[in-house]
């Protein structure tokens, strides 16, 4: 099997698990895995499909401009350039960008920060964070709606070959050496992100029931 086919099956493996999640709603989303780094091209999911069906154009191959490698009447994602950014800055070999409500709730309660700050979680080790209280920040960055200026802009915080970057009220972008590791990033975020909101919520309802008690 050709290097191409083997890593659409993986894509395509990664994306009915997503789908099963329900974090493609409106067709919103992409996903890219690398093919080969030099010259650099990777598969990302076509522009405008319905992401919770399987079919023989989910994917196709693009250059590292973003551009399709040979002739396609498929489009590439309009967020390819993020991908472009990632595999240009990083040995990341898969990208993942999704949009949840827990996502973007979180990015627009703390997107003022720029940054939401996780301490002592354990899905905090989906990073490799080992240490006893450790610390993982993940960057809020503005919703730019020129691509290319919001491509850069995530660039600027890929420092890792694996990592994650939320777009205040768009969604999260993660990447990983593979797919198992971008996925399992992805998963980590979204499990932290809902905990955390489910944590503000039990402190406000305790305090409203305190402050009843105490009137």
């Amino acid at each position: 099997m050709s290097v191409v086919l083997t890593r659409v099956h993986e894509l395509a493996e990664i994306k009915e698990e997503l789908a099963a999640r329900d974090w493609f709603m409106g067709t919103s989303g992409n996903l890219a895995i690398k093919v080969q780094d030099s010259p650099l091209q990777f598969l990302v999911t076509a522009s405008g499909k319905d992401k919770r069906k399987k079919t023989k154009e989910d994917f196709l191959l693009v250059d590292g401009e973003g551009n399709p490698v040979g002739a396609t009447h498929l489009r590439p994602s309009a967020e390819t350039l993020l991908h472009c950014e990632i595999y240009k800055r990083s040995k990341a070999g898969c990208s993942l960008h999704v949009h949840t409500v827990a996502n973007n709730v979180i990015s627009e309660l703390y997107g003022d920060a720029g940054k939401i700050v996780f301490q002592g979680q354990e899905l905090i080790k989906a990073f490799d964070r080992w240490e006893e209280d450790a610390e993982l920040q993940i960057p809020i960055i503005y919703n730019y709606a020129h691509i290319p200026t919001l491509a850069s802009t995530l660039g600027d915080f890929v420092k890792e070959d694996k990592g994650a970057v939320l777009i205040r009220n768009h969604g999260i972008t993660v990447w990983g050496k593979d797919g198992f590791e971008a996925k399992k990033i992805l998963e980590a975020c979204e499990f932290l992100f809902q905990y955390q909101l489910a944590l503000i919520q039990a402190k406000a309802g305790l305090l409203a029931s305190t402050g009843a008690l105490n009137n």
